[in-house]
């Protein structure tokens, strides 16, 4: 059974479920709410909704016949802290004033 970290990223590899997680930022849907602006069935978009949920990256509520679809960070916080450290290799160096320092080649 793979770790949590590579369950987290592997569902964020795919284009749909990280833009299925960009509509989650603004609130719950509904899985037809979820499903409307992409080109595929109902049930291919729930099984991306399952891949998220393995993950842990959404989660799904049970309110009579609406089932709303929740964002849920922590497995996200947990792959920016992983990251973290590398952080330095994205970003400009500056000086203590402030100052971009240039870039040695490595």
């Amino acid at each position: 059974m793979p770790d949590q970290l590579s369950t987290t990223f592997a569902a964020l590899a795919d284009p749909t479920r990280r833009a299925i997680l960009s509509r989650l930022t603004s609130g719950e849907a509904s899985v037809t709410e979820l499903a409307q602006p992409f080109d595929m069935s109902l049930p291919a978009v729930t099984k991306h909704l399952k891949v998220l949920q393995r993950a842990g990256l959404i989660t799904q509520g049970r309110e009579a016949q609406w089932r709303p679809c929740r964002l849920e960070a922590k497995p996200m916080r947990e792959a920016a802290a992983w990251m973290e450290p590398y952080r330095r290799h994205w970003e400009p160096e500056t000086t203590h004033e402030g100052a971009r320092r240039p870039r040695t080649r490595k």
